[in-house]
């Protein structure tokens, strides 16, 4: 069943490059090696973009988030260098073309310089800090940079070990709850980090019992804001409660800790609670505070960030009724008319976080590892959607986007990951890879649909 679901999966995608391509772009993508494969060819388009505004740094190279303005050198996963390193490194297996290795090298050499050379400036978040340093490491050991970067790896994992601060019985790196800074992320790396280590899964552990602590009684179960900080509630995924209770169904996961699962549980009861349902689709409030009737619709704030936390929560229990919070939240998406139809919630973006290649990434994800054949339909949308929007020019291809919903006017095209052309290349390799029936190498620490 699951050849048969790539093979229908290929078969629409590849249907959507020769119909829904700009024709331009058709005419560029041909064969290689006697094999076409086109999204390889659209991932090399995307890297020849970002290489272009590469800098030579020493024996390093750093890349701006936004090559208009060069001093915009960014260390964070989210926007900056880690995700254009990773992208690199997963271009190099894909390709098996060691030029493609000695970069993501480079970009790791640079990555590593500013690493040592102080934490002044660098956070400790997943996606905005050592952790996310650390994942772009282990990316380019794992393409065969060499021990040098697992050791660098391992250096920003102590970093995180020396840095954690002991609150109570448990320890936090900042007042941040969440995925994209706070504990539930750098959590979810240390399990990443710590397969062989029993040592970074208690400190792992420790930061779940933190979590535990700073949740809030809610609607019948239990609620995160992103920060001691910051009393607003983002309830999805990178901010909110379904973020810090899949890191807590994660840690159950790995401990058999029963207090972290009834933890995810509260938190998976609070938000059955503030669901709304319409016709078998649900979905989730972006905010308070006058985003009650505001939904996303991507990895962020969306269902296929939330949904991550009902298929951990169906892996671990085998219960129908998570399987089914995933096929509601699956159907809130599909049924928003994504990716043609623009609302409040799902505006002028094509990034990992907010928009079309969010959405991408969750179908190949269900394609791999949740039958929903409906996933092939939009997935060859959004194919079609994301390079019909994209600029390809004999600089390459990338796309001018509205990185923030408050501000439509402001439209700058990016390298980095979660909202930029790494982003997008990535998307492009991982529909390349499941094409091929290639498995997929380089998982972030915080998807459960990996292995």
């Amino acid at each position: 069943m699951t050849s048969d679901r790539r093979r229908f999966l290929a078969t629409a995608a590849a249907s959507a490059a020769a119909v829904g391509l700009p024709r331009a772009l058709r005419a560029d993508l041909g064969l290689r090696g006697g094999v076409a494969r086109p999204y390889l060819d659209l991932a090399l388009k995307t890297a020849a973009w970002i290489d272009r505004s590469g800098q030579e740094v020493g024996t390093g190279l750093q890349y701006p988030a936004d090559p208009l303005k060069p001093d915009s050198v960014g260390l964070d996963l989210y926007n900056g260098m880690p995700g254009i390193v990773a992208f690199h490194a997963a271009l190099s297996v894909a390709t098996n073309d060691v030029a493609w290795l000695r970069t993501a090298k480079r970009g790791a050499d640079y990555l590593m310089e500013r690493m040592d050379g102080g934490t002044d400036q660098i956070g400790a978040g997943l996606y905005t800090g050592l952790a996310g340093l650390g994942y772009a490491f282990r990316c380019v050991e794992s393409a065969g940079g060499g021990d040098r970067y697992g050791a660098a790896d391992e250096r920003a994992t102590q970093m995180l070990v020396r840095t954690a601060r002991r609150v109570g019985d448990g320890v936090e790196w900042s007042d941040s709850n969440d995925i994209i800074s706070g504990t539930a992320g750098i959590g979810l790396y240390l399990l990443a980090a710590g397969r062989q280590n029993s040592a970074l899964v208690e400190l792992a552990a420790r930061a779940g019992r933190r979590l535990l602590a700073t949740g809030e009684p809610a609607e019948g179960g239990r609620m995160w804001f992103p920060a001691a900080s910051l009393r607003r509630n983002y309830p999805n995924f990178s901010h909110g409660t379904s973020g810090v209770a899949y890191f807590l169904a994660t840690l159950h996961q790995v401990t058999g800790d029963r207090a972290f699962l009834e933890g995810a549980l509260e938190g998976a009861r609070y938000l059955d609670r503030v669901a709304t349902r319409r016709d078998g689709a649900t979905t989730i409030f972006h905010q308070s505070g006058g985003g009650e009737q505001r939904f996303y619709l991507s990895w962020c704030h969306g269902p296929v960030g939330t949904a991550r936390l009902f298929y951990r929560l169906h892996q671990i229990t085998g219960q129908a009724v998570w399987r089914d919070w995933v096929d509601s939240l699956t159907r809130g998406v599909f049924e928003s008319g994504a990716p043609e139809r623009r609302t409040e919630g799902y505006w002028n973006n094509i990034s990992q976080c907010c928009g079309n290649v969010g959405i991408g990434q969750y179908c190949i994800d269900l394609a791999r590892y949740h039958r929903t054949p409906t996933a092939a339909a939009i997935q060859a949308r959004i194919v079609a959607d994301t390079t019909r929007r994209g600029t390809n020019d004999e600089r390459g291809l990338r796309w001018v986007q509205a990185e923030n919903r408050t501000q439509p006017d402001n439209l700058v095209a990016q390298t980095g990951f979660m909202q930029g052309a790494a982003g997008v290349g990535t998307f492009f390799l991982q529909l390349d890879a499941l094409e091929r029936g290639a498995p997929w190498l380089f998982p972030l620490p915080d998807t459960p649909f990996a292995g």
